[in-house]
């Protein structure tokens, strides 16, 4: 599709695999591929394979070994199951025939309603009159964080909120979901240092302490418009044994949710020099 952003292009080879376009610039300006990119690529490439039919209803990927930008990526996709209501791949990254990290695709097709509800958005300002923000997400969004520097969640654990919109709609329902899973995994490893201010702080990231995301889940309930202003919502439920857990939610700016998800980090200390490819 020629109106996609390139990176969320995938290019087919043949035998369901395909090759995937990086960043022009390096996000975290150290060489490692951002795992919402990879995560936004398998979404892309099931989306090829079943030529836009079904969305997909889950992404859940395990980063197993960290890439590079100075080198191809490739994901080879395996269909487990396709019918007429449900579809499931696996998808394989790979970089010099190593193994980089394999996710599970799920996809469904629009079904009517027999029952329904869902959580109410969190009670916090709109987008109107926030200063953007320079966050690590998907090139071309616009983030605008709600200033609570010690903003809690009900169970007491620390949490932020912020608003992101992409700077023009797509056609794509997969290209929104790709974009908006490419926003997700950035801040939890952050946030889960907050209440830590005294030991940690995020500036030692790749430096003194040895952190990444090992594992992400996300999960698209309704049909989702990044162009339009969305609300992710996320705490930092766990921490310790060197190992940090989050989750958060996705709410359209009239309260409707579209997307929750989970993630498993490390945060450990490390001796000597730290060399992040080989951290994980």
């Amino acid at each position: 599709m020629s109106d996609l952003p390139n990176e969320l292009v995938v290019d087919e080879l043949g035998a369901g695999t395909y090759q995937v376009r990086h960043p022009g610039s390096d996000p975290e300006g150290r060489d490692v591929v951002f795992s919402g990119q990879v995560l936004a690529q398998m979404i892309m490439a099931a989306d090829h394979a079943v030529g836009g039919e079904k969305e997909t209803k889950s992404v859940h990927a395990i980063f197993a070994r960290a890439g590079t930008y100075t080198q191809p990526m490739y994901l080879q996709l395996e269909t487990m199951h396709s019918g007429r209501a449900w579809a499931s791949h696996t998808i394989t990254a790979t970089q010099n025939d190593k193994l980089m990290s394999r996710g599970l695709v799920l996809m469904n097709a629009v079904e009517p309603d027999l029952i329904r509800h869902g959580p109410a958005m969190p009670d916090v300002p709109g987008p109107d009159g926030l200063a953007s923000s320079d966050m690590l997400v998907f090139e071309g969004v616009e983030t605008r964080p709600i200033d609570a520097p010690d903003a809690v969640a009900p169970d007491g654990t620390p949490a932020m909120h912020f608003w992101v919109r992409y700077e023009r709609s797509l056609p794509s329902l997969a290209a929104n979901q790709a974009i908006l899973v490419w926003s997700q995994p950035g801040m939890i490893i952050g946030l889960a240092m907050r209440p830590h201010r005294e030991q940690v702080d995020i500036s030692q990231a790749h430096r003194s302490i040895s952190t990444g995301v090992i594992d992400h889940i996300a999960h698209f309930h309704e049909p989702v418009d990044v162009s339009q202003w969305l609300l992710v919502s996320q705490q930092a439920t766990y921490a310790g044994r060197g190992r940090v857990y989050g989750s958060g939610a996705v709410f359209t700016q009239d309260g409707r949710l579209v997307s929750t998800f989970s993630q498993d980090a490390m945060v450990r200390g490390v001796e000597g020099p730290l060399d992040p490819k080989r951290a994980m």
